[in-house]
């Protein structure tokens, strides 16, 4: 994973992925991420994984963590930019039944 990156719009805290989000890295992203989303509480977390190349089971850990937070908070979670080869793994993981996937 080559970073994470953060902005607002709307409300909405958008965190943007880039790189692989593998073991090696998904905590310190989820620390950045949590640090940010406490820090702004924003009225929703959008997980931007358009910048994804490469998500393993850390990552599949890492989005159902963040979408835990919000939850606990009763703040919205949702993941965006995700392309067909996300889409297909987060659906095999069953994600995609619980964790909203908008085309933004």
């Amino acid at each position: 994973m080559n970073g994470v990156t953060f902005r607002e719009k709307d409300g909405s805290l958008i965190a943007s992925l880039t790189g692989e989000l593998d073991h090696c890295l998904a905590v310190s992203v989820r620390e950045r991420i949590d640090a940010e989303f406490y820090k702004r509480m924003p009225k929703e977390l959008l997980l931007d994984l358009s910048g994804v190349s490469f998500m393993d089971s850390s990552g599949l850990g890492l989005i159902m963590g963040r979408y835990s937070v919000c939850g606990n908070c009763g703040k919205g979670f949702a993941l965006i930019g995700a392309d067909e080869r996300a889409v297909r793994i987060l659906s095999l993981a069953g994600l995609d039944k619980t964790v909203a996937i908008r085309k933004e």
